[in-house]
């Protein structure tokens, strides 16, 4: 089994990050399914006294903002589970931040905190014992790595497969043995390397052409969810910033939207919006004209781009990649 690897973010408050640190230290023999080692006795022996100590210090108009306040977290996951818990705190906290996030040092740590706490949650959610099996009269390796596509917001065919039989408490006659063998723990059915008939997949490849530009673009977007009140991409562009803040104003996607976020990603990187089509959206965003972004691209950017270039670029452009929220 491989150890969690959760990190608090940045600004949280102190003792919660510390509780995590430890909680994470000692999870290695807990999980969901195991008697001995149930991971929700260590959420209430580590967590649960770190979460009412930074609720004494809050007020109450931030306490209406986190999921049963008047109880404790282990006894709530008891009877909803962590992936309720997780999805209900994320639209607490969209709520907080549209309503009443001044943006302050206290609204800053409580998002940190409570962000910190939805990443634990789902973690615990998908944490299995070292030694497990996926449901009775199943028999394989489940100890096999699960979670995303490399190359998109899909699970794997094998995290898939592993979610199907949990659910529905399949037997092993039902699933084909030589079909077992081939799901694949890095990729989805999208995505896997070789088609059914033998041949290279053709998204495959594309998918491993492009997928240093696909984990930049998930990261820019990471960043602006994290702080959407100000271009925070960090992309080392002021234009690319400021079309990652635009674009993604009024969206209401959090960091925790892995699945939207990873998407979003192989979108638009699968449409080839690269950061000199970022740049002219911008500046037309800011109400240039065509001969004004190649103007500056030319003159600040060191761009050589004509009238003509920025009129086929746009025309090119899908839709969707268009700025029509202001803030």
């Amino acid at each position: 089994m491989v150890d969690m690897k959760i990190t608090p973010w940045e600004g949280c408050d102190f003792t919660v990050a510390a509780a995590i640190n430890v909680f994470v230290e000692r999870s290695s023999p807990y999980s969901t399914f195991s008697r001995r080692y149930p991971i929700l006795r260590l959420i209430q022996e580590v967590i649960d006294p770190a979460v009412a100590a930074y609720m004494n210090s809050l007020p109450l108009s931030h306490k209406d903002y986190i999921s049963g306040a008047n109880i404790v977290f282990s006894e709530l996951i008891k009877k909803v589970g962590f992936n309720v818990v997780a999805r209900a705190q994320r639209l607490l906290l969209r709520q907080f931040i549209l309503t009443s996030d001044n943006q302050n040092s206290l609204d800053k740590c409580f998002i940190a905190t409570i962000e910190s706490l939805i990443e634990l949650f789902s973690e615990c959610a998908s944490k299995r014992p070292k030694k497990s099996s996926p449901a009775k009269g199943v028999i394989i390796n489940s100890q096999r790595k699960r979670g995303f596509c490399e190359f998109c917001g899909n699970q794997t065919e094998f995290s898939k497969f592993i979610t199907e039989i949990s659910e529905y408490a399949a037997k092993d006659n039902e699933f084909p043995y030589h079909e077992k063998l081939v799901f694949s723990d890095r990729y989805c059915s999208n995505h896997r390397p070789r088609l059914t008939n033998g041949q290279w997949n053709p998204l495959y490849r594309q998918g491993k052409r492009s997928i240093e530009q696909f984990n930049q673009e998930l990261l820019r977007l990471r960043r602006q969810c994290a702080k959407p009140s100000k271009a925070n991409a960090n992309s080392g562009n002021e234009l690319v910033d400021y079309y990652f803040f635009k674009w993604m104003s009024g969206k209401n996607l959090m960091p925790v939207d892995i699945v939207d976020l990873r998407n979003i990603a192989r979108f638009m990187t699968d449409s080839k919006l690269s950061d000199t089509k970022k740049k002219i959206l911008a500046l037309i965003h800011q109400g240039f004209n065509q001969s004004e972004v190649a103007q500056i691209l030319t003159n600040n950017y060191n761009l050589p781009v004509t009238r003509q270039a920025v009129s086929k670029t746009l025309k090119s452009l899908r839709k969707e990649f268009y700025i029509y929220t202001d803030v």
